[in-house]
């Protein structure tokens, strides 16, 4: 079932058999089923066990997956100019926090590129759960920023709790919150658990979703006038509205820009998409069995940008805006970027840029699988989305 998949070291397999281990006995605690939710919290944040707690390379040629930061320069720098006017407008005052810094690459870069642009913030923070990735996070920053510009960089447990302008930022950090997923059966709403067989695998179980959840799934009934058929499985996060002003805290004034993989809302529960969008990945393979191997393998759903859009809004920001990345980067100055970064290296740095525009931007790469949305209080990001706006999509 799974030959495509490269075997992991003997170390390795202990270390998942520990969390497995863990999983099970919370299963078992809690009367023999725990929502999907919380199964997926656990394979990746237990703290020592979980994929993103634990300190295997993640990111990368080495690890599970590439992100857009972490291809080269081109778009954290094409990301700063749309935030530096947004920083400027702010004045001095102004802060940035980051959710998720992966391996330091994208704060590397963006501040690099604020610096030129004359548009630092006060305060550069991260905001990351996992010690070992803050650890390479500050190793890398140390290095490769200069003494005031790295003096800006902190790093938070939680979001800023006092009242603040500034710019929040998030690349792939919605698609890995730990979501319930549903199943419809006979028109009744069930929450699907995760249980153990006979023989102590993980297997799917089900019970009368919770009336969150429950009235979650019949405003996507109610949005997309029709009820889910029978057996129809997919995820949902009625917790994303909370999420958002949580981590928004205190803005008075400011943008949030989020960068992710999804769908507007029709898309997202498509008839045919009967299984929902969750999936693992591993070793730059992506597969289904999310209960291979806890802890050696990311989880992640798609995003329902409709249900963003919903949370910003209520959240008392404006959408400012919706597109696909390609748009977003093109249309935000990339090729410019791309032909100043080729002047200032070699032939194999010169096809490395152009191959990292390509895989950015093409459609049968991320240029149309990832989505970009922004919101905005009380500051001006229209010309972030001049090319290609997809808000009538939502």
């Amino acid at each position: 079932m799974h030959s495509d998949l490269p075997t992991p070291e003997p170390e390795a397999l202990e270390h998942s058999e520990q969390l497995a281990a863990h999983l099970r006995a919370d299963i078992c605690a809690q009367g023999g089923a725990v929502p999907f939710s919380r199964f997926m919290e656990l394979a990746l944040y237990a703290p020592g066990w979980g994929y993103y707690s634990a300190g295997a390379s993640k990111f990368g040629a080495s690890g599970d997956f590439v992100t857009s930061p972490e291809m080269g320069p081109l778009f954290a720098a094409t990301t700063a100019n749309v935030i530096a006017p947004v920083l400027q407008q702010l004045g001095p005052q102004a802060r940035m926090l980051e959710l998720g810094g992966g391996s330091g690459a994208f704060a590397e870069i963006l501040l690099k590129r604020l610096l030129e642009l004359d548009a630092l913030p006060e305060r550069y923070a991260i905001l990351e759960p996992s010690a070992d990735l803050r650890e390479r996070q500050r190793e890398r920053l140390e290095k490769a920023l200069i003494p005031p510009v790295f003096a800006l960089v902190e790093w938070l447990d939680r979001p800023f709790d006092d009242d603040w302008d500034g710019v929040l930022f998030a690349n792939e950090v919605i698609d890995a919150l730990p979501t319930p997923r549903f199943l419809a059966s006979d028109g009744e709403i069930y929450e699907e658990t995760v249980e153990l067989d006979g023989e102590g695998r993980f297997v799917r179980g089900a019970k009368p979703a919770d009336a969150l959840t429950a009235a979650a799934v019949r405003h996507l009934e109610h949005y997309l006038e029709r009820p889910f058929a029978h057996g129809y499985r997919s995820e949902v996060l009625p917790q994303l509205p909370y999420w958002i002003q949580a981590v928004a805290g205190g803005m008075q004034r400011g943008a949030m820009l989020f960068v992710d993989y999804g769908y507007p809302r029709s898309e997202f529960y498509q008839h045919d998409r009967d299984d929902g969008t969750i999936r693992a990945f591993y070793r730059h393979r992506v597969h289904n069995d999310v209960f291979l191997w806890p802890g050696l393998q990311d989880i992640t759903a798609s995003v329902d940008f409709t249900a963003l859009a919903e949370a910003g809004t209520h959240a008392g920001f404006d959408l400012a805006g919706y597109s696909n990345q390609a748009s977003f980067l093109l249309g935000n100055g990339i090729t410019g970027l791309l032909e100043a970064a080729e002047e200032r290296t070699d032939d194999v740095g010169r096809m490395r840029l152009r191959e990292e525009l390509k895989r950015l931007t093409l459609p049968t790469e991320m240029g149309e699988r990832f989505q970009v949305m922004a919101f905005s209080r009380d500051v001006d990001m229209s010309a972030a989305f001049l090319m290609g706006d997809l808000t009538w999509r939502l």
